[in-house]
Order: structure tokens, then C-alpha cells, then sequence
């Protein structure tokens, strides 16, 4: 991706990627000192993006890293004042917070789509279903307001319209945890349900997962294909985005427009949960959205 921005926007050239965890390694912390040690910031100042790789915005997943990212912003940067972090040195930062229709993510998701109903035999293939299948979030995180069930439906709806409408679809939901309510319906009992009806023919799309991981080559593949469908033959998986280049020149697309922009945010991002009571939430967007000054002024 970087390799591409250096060709399309010389202009803040060269771009250098780090990547920040929560759960795993590398750790925030720790990306955040190495991006210090690598000179960004300590009196040097700096300019970084915060490019979330979940496509669609969830304060449980986007929220909670750029959480995370202020945390760690504010222990490791500058001076304390009145609760704020003073700017001198520090790194200007900007956040790319969601791309949920974004037409380079819609276009490898559908090409992945397209590929894999050409294995299905033509006469099988117009009565395949399409079940997309993201990541559940509790009820509760629901009804606080959590834009992430409208987000995800605005891209499996901009895939549907680049398909042409032609395949009947669901959205899913999966890895539910515990016993309180989530969103559904849930893909592992869409998935038995459908076969009951004599719905053999199913294509589950990961469509809030842009790569392989447990909840794609384990959950979809061996508890819903595996045990759910029994290996039906008719039962598949879209292969995750991964590296497929038309993804790749997305994510580069995304990001030089959200430097052209000189934007530290999008709006979206400024407008908290209805019923949001985090202090850490308020805090973090507020200084998210006040880098808005520093990048006019550097501009």
C-alpha cells in the first residue's frame, strides 16, 4: 500500500507503515515508542494517520483502538496541563475512523464473490444464497446507538447493487460469546435453518474481516462449513480480501484522499454514542478532533 501512496501523493512521500494492536503483538504501546524512537515526535514533531483496518466503525472496535492509541498518546507525549497534552513536539495526528462503501472495498469484495459462484454449476448458481457474515455485537452496545450494524449493512447493500441484485442475500451475524443477547440472526443457525428449508446452496462472505483469521479459517470454516452444514458441498467460503491487489489499491485510494482532504476526522467520528457515558471516549474524540488546528497550521 505505501509503495502505491509514494506513486499517487510524492507530495507527502515517503509513507512508512506501523501497526498497532490492542490484544496482541505489536502492542499500541509499543508502536508507540518505536514510532519515537524512530523520530517522529520528542521535539521533532511528526505527521501520522490513524488508518483503522476494520472498514466499518464500532466503538467496541475502531473506537476502543483509537481509545487506546490516546492513552497511549497522552503517557508518552508531551506535558500535562489541565488534563491536556501541550503540542509542542508531538506528533500531529489524523484518523481514517471508517470506509464502510468505499468503491475499491466494494469492488474486491465482489470480485471475490463473482469467483467463487463460478464453481457452482450454471444451473445451481442464480439459486445461490449470499449470507454475509460479520462480527455480532451485544444488544447492549446496540441500543447505546453503535453505528456498526448500519455500517455493515451499507456495504453488503453498495456489493449487492455491483452484483446487479442478482443473488438472494442475508446478513449474519457471528462469535456471539456468553449468555446475554446479541445481534442476529446468528450465521451458524442461519445456516441449519436454511438447510432444513432444503436451502443447500450458500456462500458465506466475511464482509467485516478484510483478512484470514480464527474467525474465518476456524469459526466459518470448521464450526459453520465443517459441523453446521456437515460439508454440504454447497455450503462455501468467498476468500477473504488478504492481499488481493484491487484491496490493496483501495486502501492507498483511501489514504491519499484522506491527506488530500486535510481532515484530522470525519464528522461522523465527532458525534458520540446517544447514550455513550465514557469519559475515555469524550476524551479521545475531543483530541482527535482538536488536531484539526495543528494540521491547518502545518498545512
Amino acid at each position: 500500500m505505501c509503495k502505491l501512496l509514494d506513486e499517487t501523493s510524492p507530495s507527502t512521500a515517503p509513507h512508512k507503515p506501523y501497526v498497532a494492536f490492542r490484544y496482541a503483538n505489536p502492542l499500541t504501546e509499543d508502536t508507540y515508542k518505536q514510532l519515537l524512537a524512530d523520530g517522529f515526535g520528542g521535539g521533532n514533531g511528526g505527521r501520522a494517520v490513524a488508518f483503522t483496518q476494520y472498514p466499518q466503525y464500532s466503538c467496541s472496535t475502531t473506537g476502543s483502538s483509537l481509545n487506546e492509541l490516546w492513552k497511549w498518546r497522552t503517557r508518552l507525549e508531551g506535558k500535562r496541563n489541565d488534563g491536556n497534552v501541550e503540542p509542542e513536539g508531538a506528533i500531529k495526528w489524523s484518523v481514517i475512523d471508517r470506509w464502510p462503501a468505499h468503491p475499491g472495498l466494494v469492488e474486491a469484495v465482489a470480485q471475490n464473490i463473482e469467483k467463487k459462484l463460478a464453481e457452482y454449476p450454471p444451473e445451481r448458481r442464480d439459486n445461490v444464497v449470499l449470507l454475509y457474515s460479520a462480527h455480532s455485537l451485544p444488544m447492549s452496545v446496540v441500543n447505546r446507538g453503535d453505528p456498526y450494524p448500519a455500517e455493515v449493512a451499507a456495504t453488503v447493500y453498495a456489493v449487492n447493487q455491483r452484483l446487479g441484485m442478482k443473488q438472494k442475500y442475508r446478513l449474519v451475524w457471528q462469535s456471539q460469546v456468553g449468555p446475554q443477547p446479541w445481534l442476529g440472526a446468528q450465521t451458524s443457525d442461519t445456516v441449519k435453518e436454511y438447510m432444513k428449508k432444503g436451502q443447500t446452496d450458500m456462500l458465506l462472505i466475511p464482509i467485516a474481516f478484510t483478512s484470514d483469521h480464527i474467525e474465518t479459517l476456524y469459526e466459518l470454516d470448521k464450526e459453520v462449513i465443517g459441523e453446521d452444514a456437515e460439508g454440504h458441498e454447497g455450503v462455501r467460503r468467498v476468500e477473504s480480501l488478504n492481499d488481493s491487489p484491487v484491496f490493496i489499491k483501495a486502501l492507498a485510494d483511501i489514504a491519499k484522499a484522506h491527506l488530500d482532504s486535510g481532515k484530522a476526522c470525519s464528522q461522523q467520528m465527532t458525534l458520540r454514542c446517544p447514550k455513550c457515558t465514557s469519559e475515555r471516549c469524550l476524551a479521545s474524540k475531543d483530541f482527535f478532533q482538536g488536531q484539526q488546528k495543528y494540521l491547518d497550521a502545518a498545512a
